[in-house]
C-alpha cells in the first residue's frame, strides 16, 4: 500500500499556525538561496516525524534546501521570471506558500478566500505578473481559478469559472492567452473532508479557457461511457497540445483509456495503449509531464507501481518500468526525473516521504 500522509489542516487552524511567531521563522530561512547550488526541482514532502516541507533538490536527487510547510502540500507552481515558486495545500488545504528562491523576500503566505479552498495546483501567467490557483466554491458546487497579483503581495484579484467541478490541474499556454483546466468532475465538499459525494454522476471535461477575460473557448465533457473518469493532469508539448492523464472511478475490473492529448479547435482524443500498459497503470494515472526538448511524455502511477515512457509524436510506448511507489515526474536533461513515497528521487533515497509531483526549476 502507498504511505499516504494525513490531510491538510482546515482553514481555522491554519490561519492560527500562519500567525506572526510562525511567519517570522519562516522569514529567518535562507529560503531556497539556489545561488550557491545547481538544484534544479523541488517537491513537497512529510519528514519521519510527520511533519512536512517543500525540498529543493539536485539532479541527482540530493537535498539542497528545505522549508517548512503547516500542512502537506500537493502540486506546484514556478515562475522563471520572478524566480518564485509557489507550494499548494492537498485538498481542501487553505494554504499556499510562496518563496523567493533568490532569497531575496521572505516567504509569503496566502489563504484561501472565503468559502473556497484550493484543489493543490496551480501556474503563473509566462510574466509571472499572475497566479493561477485552482479552487473549490464549495457551496455552489463549481470549479474556480483564483487570480493572484504577483506584483502586489499575491492579492487576490478576482475569480473565473472553470465551467466544471471537481477542478483539478491547471495550464497555460506559452503566449499566455488560454488557460486549461482539468475538471475532475467530483463534487466534494470540506465539510466532508475529501469523500467524494458523487461518483455515480461524476461531469469530467477539459476546459479552455481566455486567460484576459475568463470567457469559455471550448468545453470538452467527456463520453457518456467514460463519466467515471476523472480527468486530473495536464501539460503541453512544445506544438501547444494538451496532454491529459486520468483516474477511473468506476469498477476495478474495467481497463478505460487513461491518457490523451487535446488541441483547440479539435476533439479530444485517448491513447490506445496496450493492454497490458493499461494494466498496469491500474486505472490511476498520479502524474503527468512533457520534455519537450526531447519528445516525450511520462507518466507515474502510484497504484500500479509504474513509470511509462511514451513518444509525443506517435503515443507509443518507449519505455516502461516498476517504480514501487511511484510518484512525482518531471522533465529532465535525458528523460524524467521520477520520485517515489518512499523516498527515492533519481535514484538517490533520503529519509523522507516525497509527495505525489515535482516542479522543474527551469525554463522549459
Amino acid at each position: 500500500m502507498t504511505a499516504r500522509p494525513s490531510a491538510s489542516l482546515d482553514r481555522r487552524a491554519f490561519l492560527r499556525m500562519a500567525g506572526t511567531a510562525w511567519a517570522a521563522s519562516l522569514a529567518a530561512r535562507p529560503a531556497f538561496a539556489l545561488s550557491r547550488t545547481d538544484a534544479v526541482f523541488a517537491s513537497g514532502y512529510r519528514e519521519p516525524d510527520g511533519s512536512f516541507g517543500i525540498a529543493v533538490l539536485a539532479e541527482d536527487g540530493r537535498i539542497i534546501d528545505r522549508t517548512p510547510l503547516p500542512a502537506r502540500s500537493h502540486g506546484m507552481a514556478f515562475s522563471p521570471i520572478t524566480n518564485h515558486l509557489v507550494a499548494f495545500a492537498r485538498r481542501p488545504g487553505t494554504f499556499a506558500l510562496v518563496i523567493d528562491r533568490s532569497g531575496k523576500a521572505a516567504p509569503v503566505t496566502i489563504a484561501a478566500a472565503e468559502d473556497r479552498h484550493f484543489f493543490g495546483h496551480g501556474c503563473f501567467a509566462p510574466d509571472g505578473r499572475i497566479l493561477y490557483a485552482s479552487e473549490n466554491d464549495f457551496d455552489a458546487n463549481r470549479g474556480v481559478i483564483g487570480l493572484y497579483d504577483a506584483r502586489d503581495g499575491y492579492r487576490r484579484i478576482g475569480e473565473y469559472s472553470t465551467f466544471g467541478i471537481g477542478t483539478h490541474d491547471l495550464s497555460v499556454s506559452d503566449d499566455g492567452s488560454l488557460l486549461i483546466a482539468a475538471n475532475g468532475g467530483i463534487e466534494t465538499h470540506p465539510d466532508f473532508g475529501r469523500t467524494k459525494l458523487n461518483l455515480d454522476h461524476m461531469e469530467p471535461s477539459l476546459a479552455l479557457i481566455d486567460a484576459a477575460t475568463g470567457a469559455l473557448i471550448e468545453r470538452h465533457a467527456l463520453p457518456e461511457k467514460l463519466r467515471q473518469l476523472s480527468t486530473r493532469h495536464v501539460d503541453l508539448d512544445e506544438k501547444g497540445r494538451i496532454w491529459f492523464a486520468c483516474q477511473y472511478e468506476g469498477p476495478r475490473n474495467d481497463l478505460p483509456p487513461l491518457v490523451g492529448r487535446l488541441s483547440k479547435g479539435e476533439d479530444l482524443t485517448f491513447l490506445s495503449l496496450p493492454e497490458e500498459t493499461t494494466i498496469g497503470l491500474a486505472n490511476y494515472v498520479g502524474a503527468i509531464a512533457v520534455n519537450r526538448r526531447e519528445g516525450l511524455v511520462g507518466l507515474t502511477s502510484p497504484n500500479g507501481g509504474r513509470f511509462v515512457m511514451l513518444d509525443a509524436r506517435t503515443g507509443r510506448v518507449l519505455r516502461e518500468e516498476t517504480v514501487a511507489d511511484a510518484a512525482g515526474i518531471a522533465a529532465a536533461p535525458n528523460g524524467f526525473a521520477v520520485s517515489s513515497y518512499d523516498g527515492r528521487f533519481a535514484g538517490r533515497r533520503e529519509d523522507v516521504a516525497w509527495d505525489q509531483h515535482i516542479a522543474s526549476l527551469r525554463p522549459r
